[in-house]
């Protein structure tokens, strides 16, 4: 291709994008009569004291706290996702396993859960299936992501400190 042809090519894509621009930055547009995306549902009060008694470390005080989250809304994968991290953190992997499971269930692609379920997995010395979960997050994040990041890092970390 010659550059004056390279030269009308990158014109014409750079007046697509002009086209498209108010379209991307102005959003659909609405029918007559339509109404907008409904609000988002108020955040449940013992959700953000659990995610301040995870970050405070206080996993007793956050699992009864999720668990009334999961009893009003039985499809909250994130609410499962902080559940299983506390029963792991407490050591009871039996309750954070079936946990994490929950929350894979609802949202086979949330990508918190892959992760911290894997961490459960080399705990419990189950290698093979933290590796499971980490090639999940790979396909998961197509340009990579913290999830992916620190599940690699742990298990190399587990490898690096097992004897050959």
């Amino acid at each position: 291709m010659s550059r004056l042809s390279i030269s009308r090519f990158v014109l014409a894509l750079a007046a697509c994008f002009m086209l498209a621009a108010p379209v991307l930055i102005a959003g659909p547009v609405l029918a007559a009569g339509s109404d907008p995306a409904p609000a988002a549902k108020p955040a449940d009060p013992n959700f953000t004291e659990g995610r301040k008694a995870i970050d405070a470390k206080d996993w007793a005080r956050a699992i009864p706290l999720f668990e009334q989250v999961v009893a009003k809304d039985a499809q909250n994968a994130d609410a499962f996702n902080w559940l299983g991290y506390a029963w792991r953190n407490q050591g009871n992997y039996d309750m954070s396993f079936a946990n994490y499971t929950k929350a894979l269930t609802i949202d086979p692609r949330h990508r918190g859960a892959h992760e911290y379920i894997g961490e459960a997995y080399l705990k419990v010395n189950n290698l093979p299936k933290a590796e499971e979960h980490l090639k999940r997050l790979d396909s998961l994040c197509t340009f990579g992501c913290a999830e992916y990041t620190e599940l690699k890092n742990k298990i190399a970390a587990y490898k690096a400190a097992k004897p050959s």
